[in-house]
C-alpha cells in the first residue's frame, strides 16, 4: 500500500519536471530565431516580386509569395578555399528549415543536374575546380511556381536590378582636360570618365545592372538568372582575348628576358589549364540548360517566350564553347612557338659547346698520346732499345681502330649505294634481253618462212 501511494507521487515530481522543462523550451518554439553558426560568412539577398514590374526588400523567411506575387532568394558563397562539405554548412545554415538535406545535396554538388527534387525544379552547373580559382563557376537554383532559391560562387555581376537613371552608363561623358591635372577646371556637362574606368568598362562585354528589366514572373526570373550566368562566361572569354592579344603584342616587342620570365612562370600552361576549366562550366552548361528547357515546357506558368529565350541562350553557349576553343588553339600556338624558340637557344648553346670541344679535341689528343707509358716516345730520354718500337705498335693499333670505327659509320651509306647500283645494273640488263626479245621476234619472222614460233 505504501508502494502504491508513493509510484504516483514519483510519477507527478517527474511529470512536473517534463512540463517545467517544455514550458523553458516554449518561449525558444514560438520566437523561432535560429541561431546562426557561421554569421556573415554568405551574403543574402531577398526580394519579392509583385507582377506588375515592381520588386522591393524582404526579411530572409524563405516563403513563397501568394497568387502573382513570387520570392527570390539569392545566396553569395565566398571564394576560397574551403571544401565543399563546408559550403554544404553554410547553405545548411541558412536555408534549413525548410529546406531538406536532399535540397541541399542537390544545389551544393559539383557537376551537372537537372531534376525533380522534394516537388521543386532543380539545377546547377558546378564545377568540381578548386573555389579560390576565377575560372570556378558554381550555379545552382531550385524553382517553384512562386519562389526562387538560387547560388552562387561569388558575385556575379548584372545579377542585381538598379534604375537605369541611377547607373554610370546613362551619364553623359567627357574626355578628362589636361588642364584639370593643373588644378584648373572649366564648367561643361558631362562627367568625367577617367582611363582606368573605361578600362575597366571594355573588359565587359554587358552593362552592370543598367538594362535589366525586372522579372513579371518566375520564368522572367529564370531566364535573366542563366542570362547573367552566361554573360558573365562572355565576359570572363573577353578579357582573355584582350590579355591574349596584349601578351602576344609583348612577346613582338619583348627580347630574352621577357621570353625566358614567361617560360620560368609557366603562364602559358596555367591559361591553357583555366581554359579547360571554363570550357568545362560551358559543357555542364550546354547539357543541363536544354533539360532545364524541356522540363520547364511542362509548366503552366513558364512562358512560352521564355522557352524561346532559353533557345537562343543555349546557342548562345554553343558558340561560346567554340570561341573558348579558338582562344586555346592561340594559347597552344603561343605555346609552341616559345618551346621553338626555347629550343633554338639550346641548340646555340650546344653549338658553341661543340665549337669549343672542336678547339680543344686536338690538344687532349697530343697530350693523350704523349702521356702514354709506352718506350719510343719521341723527344723523350729513353734510349732503350728494347722498348724503342712500343710508341709505333700503339699508333698502329691507334690508326686500325679508326679505321675500324669509320668503317662502322661509312657501311650503311656504302652498303646503300651498292644495292641501288646493283638494282640499276640488274634492271638495265633485263632492259636489254627485252629488246634483243623484241627485235628478234619482230624481224626475224621471214627469216622463218613465215611461220610463229608458239
Amino acid at each position: 500500500m505504501d508502494l502504491a501511494q508513493e509510484e504516483p507521487a514519483g510519477d507527478g515530481e517527474m511529470d512536473e519536471e517534463l512540463v517545467r522543462v517544455s514550458s523553458d523550451d516554449m518561449p525558444l518554439v514560438e520566437n523561432h530565431i535560429p541561431r546562426k553558426h557561421f554569421p556573415g560568412m554568405v551574403r543574402q539577398k531577398a526580394y519579392i516580386f509583385d507582377g506588375l514590374g515592381n520588386y522591393y526588400d524582404k526579411e530572409w523567411d524563405l516563403a513563397e509569395g501568394d497568387g502573382k506575387e513570387f520570392c527570390w532568394y539569392h545566396v553569395e558563397l565566398p571564394k576560397g578555399t574551403q571544401k565543399l562539405s563546408q559550403s554544404a554548412q553554410y547553405l545548411i545554415d541558412v536555408l534549413c528549415p525548410p529546406l531538406k538535406l536532399q535540397d541541399i545535396l542537390s544545389l551544393v554538388s559539383n557537376g551537372p543536374f537537372c531534376g525533380h527534387v522534394d516537388g521543386a525544379l532543380v539545377f546547377r552547373v558546378n564545377s568540381p575546380s578548386p573555389p579560390s580559382s576565377n575560372f570556378t563557376f558554381r550555379l545552382a537554383a531550385r524553382v517553384t511556381e512562386n519562389s526562387v532559391i538560387t547560388v552562387s560562387l561569388g558575385r556575379v555581376p548584372r545579377l542585381g536590378f538598379s534604375p537605369v537613371g541611377q547607373s554610370l552608363l546613362s551619364e553623359i561623358p567627357r574626355v578628362e582636360s589636361p588642364s584639370h591635372y593643373r588644378g584648373e577646371r572649366k564648367e561643361s556637362s558631362g562627367i568625367v570618365i577617367r582611363e582606368h574606368v573605361l578600362e575597366f568598362l571594355l573588359t565587359m562585354n554587358h552593362s552592370e545592372e543598367a538594362d535589366n528589366p525586372v522579372p513579371k514572373s518566375v520564368s522572367n526570373l529564370v531566364v535573366h538568372f542563366i542570362d547573367t550566368h552566361v554573360d558573365h562566361l562572355q565576359d570572363v572569354v573577353i578579357k582573355l582575348e584582350m590579355e591574349l592579344d596584349s601578351v602576344e603584342l609583348e612577346l613582338d616587342r619583348g627580347g630574352f628576358a621577357l621570353k625566358k620570365q614567361m617560360l620560368d612562370d609557366r603562364r602559358f600552361p596555367k591559361m591553357h589549364l583555366n581554359l579547360q576549366r571554363l570550357l568545362q562550366v560551358v559543357a555542364h552548361g550546354e547539357q543541363v540548360f536544354p533539360r532545364v528547357k524541356e522540363k520547364c515546357y511542362s509548366k503552366h506558368w513558364f512562358a512560352s517566350e521564355d522557352i524561346n529565350s532559353l533557345e537562343e541562350l543555349i546557342g548562345r553557349l554553343r558558340r561560346l564553347k567554340e570561341n573558348v576553343g579558338f582562344v586555346a588553339n592561340r594559347v597552344s600556338a603561343i605555346q609552341a612557338g616559345l618551346d621553338s624558340w626555347q629550343s633554338e637557344q639550346i641548340n646555340r648553346k650546344l653549338y658553341y659547346l661543340s665549337f669549343l670541344s672542336i678547339v680543344f679535341l686536338p690538344l687532349s689528343v697530343i697530350t693523350g698520346v704523349f702521356g702514354m707509358n709506352v718506350g719510343g716516345l719521341p723527344w723523350t730520354v729513353q734510349k732503350d732499345p728494347a722498348v724503342q718500337d712500343g710508341f709505333r705498335n700503339v699508333m698502329i693499333l691507334c690508326v686500325a681502330m679508326l679505321l675500324l670505327v669509320l668503317l662502322c659509320f661509312i657501311f650503311p651509306a656504302l652498303y646503300t649505294r651498292l644495292s641501288a647500283w646493283y638494282r640499276k645494273r640488274s634492271l638495265r640488263r633485263s632492259w636489254s634481253l627485252n629488246r634483243r626479245s623484241f627485235l628478234k621476234r619482230t624481224f626475224g619472222i621471214q627469216e622463218r618462212g613465215g611461220y610463229l614460233r608458239i
